[in-house]
């Protein structure tokens, strides 16, 4: 549903700048799990709303991420080669053009948040408490602040305390944002809401946990991109400062910690809880 949506809503590359349409498709469409979306949809159905009609939102949010993602892999970040087993966006299209399709992705995950659709499914008082959440968790005080101080923090000594605010912030924002932002347009109750975001910041935090173990100790081949770039850009993570055992039982105790906080819901929450339990296990 999600690819079909992302085919649909996202430009045609036509005319003068339809090179950078292109490059934002190239990347939309290289793969990755969708985790972002699904989450927001699962919330929604979740909170008792229907997750065929936050579409536009589930996507908005894929367009964040992977402008996150191409940014993330030029040579003045991580300089990765490799984005899901395919050339990364500024080796198939040159730096500039990467630049520009970052930005027109972010860009036009919030021309989606004013989808027609989504303005018809929602109240507009509902669709901007979603904007809020999403624009915080994507810019200075969410992923943008946590890529700040990963990036400074490179090569560096680094405690416990400044670790977890890199991961809370760089990864766990808007993997949070997800599950509150459907929990929101599903018409979750101030209690639902509560229980998903604090579901949203384990689960956000475990997920970046395991990319670190992943770094260290994944197959390359099923990740689809180099691993040990960590290790290379002497980056903070949990294998480095703490091991990979317990950087496992973190993950671990993290997924718990998220499950916790569905113990109110029934069967609705179903795909939430397989999705805790995937992010700890995955391979990729």
């Amino acid at each position: 549903m999600v690819d079909n949506a992302l085919d649909q809503l996202l430009p045609q590359p036509e005319g003068p700048s339809g090179k950078v349409v292109e490059a934002m498709r190239y990347s939309i469409s290289a793969g990755g799990k969708r985790v972002r979306p699904i989450l927001l949809m699962a919330a929604c159905d979740t909170a008792g709303g229907d997750h065929s009609q936050v579409l536009p939102a589930a996507c908005a949010l894929e367009c964040v991420h992977t402008y996150s993602l191409i940014h993330d892999d030029l040579p003045a970040m991580d300089d990765d080669d490799l984005r899901r087993g395919k050339p990364t966006c500024h080796k198939a299209f040159g730096e500039a053009v990467a630049i520009l399709a970052g930005d027109a992705l972010l860009t036009y995950a919030f021309e989606l948040m004013a989808h027609q659709d989504l303005g018809k499914y929602a109240a507009p008082q509902t669709v901007l408490r979603a904007v809020a959440v999403f624009a915080q968790a994507a810019g200075v005080s969410g992923m943008v602040g946590g890529q700040t101080a990963d990036i400074l923090f490179e090569g560096k000594p680094i405690d416990a305390e400044t670790l977890a605010f890199i991961h809370t912030h760089k990864t766990g924002a808007l993997i949070r944002a997800s599950v509150e932002m459907g929990a929101i347009l599903g018409g979750a109750t101030h209690e639902q809401v509560q229980k998903l975001k604090g579901y949203g910041t384990a689960l956000g935090l475990a997920f970046q946990v395991v990319d670190d173990l992943l770094d260290v100790v994944g197959d390359q081949e099923k990740l689809g991109k180099p691993v040990g770039s960590d290790i290379k850009n002497e980056k903070a993570t949990y294998p480095a400062l703490f091991g990979i055992e317990e950087a496992r039982r973190k993950a671990t105790s993290l997924k718990d910690e998220a499950l916790a906080c569905l113990e109110k819901f029934g069967p609705e929450a179903e795909p939430l809880r397989a999705i805790a339990t995937y992010v700890v296990k995955r391979d990729r």
